[in-house]
């Protein structure tokens, strides 16, 4: 009788994994604006993904928000603004055409918001949030990607 359980458990299981993984891959935003990450093969034949600049800006700034969130929940001090999020402006990206207008108009909005939750750590919730909806607007346009990830920094 246990194995006939154990059995059933491990078919509904596998069954069940398959299904997921189809509903992702259904469910994946198509943004025609998302580059694909350059890939090298090492000596070996592996392959290696290599960030761009600015890929590995939004990952570090992400790390940063995401300290920062929880500094703002505990009441904690916020410190100082971090002067490496400038280089928003002159990163390189991954399809150099992706740095139009709409972009450079968000990437301020941000820097703006960032650089007030520093300035009025008071409002540092509001500030914060300003700081996620630049993000998200643009994201929303641009790739869409990491909006999951970004939409959870969000303090309500």
């Amino acid at each position: 009788m246990k194995l006939r359980l154990l059995v059933f458990i491990t078919i509904s299981t596998l069954f069940s994994c398959q299904k997921k993984e189809e509903t992702v891959k259904k469910e994946a935003p198509k943004k025609e604006a998302c580059a694909k990450p350059k890939v090298t093969k090492d000596a070996d034949g592996f392959e290696m993904y290599e960030m761009t600049e600015m890929a590995a800006l939004m990952e570090q700034m992400y790390v940063d928000n995401k300290r920062l969130r929880e500094r703002i929940i505990k009441g904690e001090a916020v410190g100082s603004f971090p002067d490496h999020y400038l280089k928003i402006h002159t990163a390189e990206m991954t399809d150099p055409s992706e740095n139009d207008a709409f972009f450079k108009a968000r990437a301020k909005a941000y820097i703006e918001a960032q650089q007030l939750l520093y300035k009025d750590s008071k409002n540092a919730k509001e500030h914060f949030n300003a700081g996620i909806d630049a993000c998200v607007q643009c994201h929303e346009q641009k790739c869409g990607g990491p909006l999951v990830r970004i939409k959870k920094l969000y303090i309500k």
